[in-house]
């Protein structure tokens, strides 16, 4: 699919009605807006609550959840340095700083970072633009809290957290819009969340795993966005060795005999990969200070830099917009731009 242009966002007449629907899943949408309502959790902070979902729905999931990730060669191409691994970093900690501002969800925080690495491996960004990255950044976490939270603030509140650029919304709107143009409107995106409850269910001989189990494996998940290394597995298999790994540590059972109980959906040597990577990483046994680790003395107001103005290419001008405290703003930043 040709990825949507920025220099063609004003023709876009996309229907978006459709925005959350899979457009080559119709006969199964239903199957992704029931997962999504069944892995929404409590807020960060809170023990979350599971439901237990059967085999056949569980097969069900591993097979969508490769509709929703990053190309395969994305991976390679930041390790390589052929994508700008510290913009990407910059933009999660912005965006987990804004998660805990507001008390977002946990699968809202693992949407945000989906959308990110997903349009990152098939989309351009301008080198010559730095602020197209801080609204890629927005634009994902505003979809995301679009998507999963129930009072989602408005796009121009996300705007905190010591964000480098500030934006309108009718900007921040068509930055959506290439955002899902390019991820072609999937973003019911099948989450490691979703699995939890089904695999520790499993590991506990089919009974109801004590609730510290749940917490700590969510938190493995957490602390695994940040970086680049679990970009190499399927949310499935990170599911599968988070929950082997918080098990394994708790002496709740033996590692070879947690695995055995979750090999009709992972193979194996992807669970003991995955948790040798977990382990190498210390992911496990650390709280999830990325998603609350800012200081609360931090000034919450952005500043509205130099160079923004050139986000006006994404936007329409209109007789209202052009206001002469705007006009004078954009004389401002223009005359500074040049003198740069």
């Amino acid at each position: 699919m040709t990825p949507f242009s920025l220099d063609s966002i004003l023709l876009c007449g996309e229907d978006n009605s459709s925005v959350f629907n899979d457009s080559d899943c119709r006969g199964s949408s239903s199957l992704l807006q029931q997962a999504q309502s069944l892995v929404r959790l409590e807020r960060p902070g809170d023990e979350p609550m599971f439901p237990v979902l059967s085999n056949e729905y569980i097969g069900e999931l591993v097979e969508k959840e490769r509709h929703h990730l990053p190309k395969c060669d994305y991976l390679k191409r930041l390790r390589n340095g052929d994508l700008d691994i510290v913009t990407r970093k910059e933009a999660i900690d912005w965006m987990f700083k804004v998660h805990s501002h507001y008390k977002f969800g946990h699968l809202c925080a693992y949407l945000s970072v989906n959308y990110l690495d997903r349009f990152l491996s098939v989309y351009d960004m301008p080198k010559d633009r730095p602020w197209m990255n801080q609204l890629l950044a927005v634009a994902c976490l505003s979809l995301a809290a679009k998507n999963e939270e129930t009072e989602a603030p408005l796009s121009l509140d996300l705007q905190v957290a010591e964000a480098r650029f500030v934006f309108d919304a009718k900007t921040i709107k068509r930055m959506e819009l290439v955002v899902l143009h390019n991820l072609n409107w999937r973003m019911q995106s099948v989450s490691p969340l979703a699995y939890i409850d089904h695999f520790l269910w499993k590991i506990s001989d089919n009974s109801v795993p004590p609730r510290s189990l749940l917490s700590k494996s969510v938190q493995v998940i957490l602390n695994s966005l940040g970086g680049i290394e679990m970009l190499e597995f399927r949310p499935s298999e990170v599911a599968a060795a988070a929950a082997v790994c918080v098990t394994a540590e708790a002496e709740f059972v033996q590692i070879e005999e947690a695995i055995s109980k979750l090999t009709q959906h992972v193979q194996k040597e992807r669970i003991l990969n995955c948790m040798e990577l977990i382990n190498e990483l210390k992911l496990i046994g650390v709280s999830a200070k990325r998603v609350a680790n800012f200081s609360s003395g931090t000034s919450m107001q952005p500043q509205s830099p130099i160079g923004v103005i050139e986000a006006a290419c994404l936007s329409c001008n209109s007789p209202q917009n052009n206001t002469a405290e705007s006009n004078k703003r954009r004389k401002i930043e223009a005359s500074s731009s040049r003198q740069v």
